[in-house]
């Protein structure tokens, strides 16, 4: 498979994402889970994270409708775990993370809820923290506009995260200045 025509395809590279396309924001995705060691269904997740847009970026590649086209195109499991990152209700389901151990998802297409099972949020947690150090290492503004929020939150995904994405963070982030956030 030619990712990188297939991308072309569902039109990643005509989206305007922070300081580039869209589609090479999803390679530096791909990427950094690739620098981590991380399962090829989560590279491959990575490269499409956004094919269905996101609760952070509203556009989407391809309709919901086409869910079997690309799981054709990426493959099911891979599809379902791009489903998952699109539909997730971030406010909803990250406020979750710290704070119980039983996480709730909530789909923010059809607003059901359901409990997320571990292996399935250490997915949803490895891809986030992919996706935003990704816009984090593209972009100085992004990182001082919301850089004290993500260490707060890999902070409290801590225990679903890779020790290479622990580390990612702990780096990328270490000049943060973390009392913004005591109150």
């Amino acid at each position: 498979m030619d990712k990188f025509k297939v991308l072309q395809e569902i039109g990643a590279g005509d989206f305007q994402h922070l300081n580039g396309t869209l589609q090479s924001h999803l390679i530096g995705t791909e990427r950094i889970l690739k620098e981590w060691g991380s399962s090829k269904l989560l590279q491959v997740a990575g490269l499409f994270h956004a094919a269905y847009g996101t609760d952070g970026f509203d556009e989407s590649m391809v309709a919901l409708a086409q869910r079997n086209r690309i799981a054709e195109l990426i493959g099911k499991e891979e599809e379902a775990l791009v489903y998952l990152y699109c539909a997730c209700n971030r406010d909803f389901v990250f406020a979750q993370f710290g704070r119980t151990d039983s996480i709730q998802f909530k789909n923010r297409f059809t607003q059901h809820i359901f409990p997320l099972g571990k292996s399935d949020t250490k997915l949803l947690c490895e891809l986030t923290a992919a996706n935003e150090l990704e816009l984090v290492k593209r972009s100085p503004s992004f990182k001082s506009r919301h850089g004290v929020g993500l260490l707060d939150l890999f902070k409290r995904m801590a225990p679903y995260l890779s020790s290479n994405a622990h580390k990612a963070y702990s780096m990328a982030l270490a000049d943060v200045d973390i009392r913004c956030l005591e109150v």
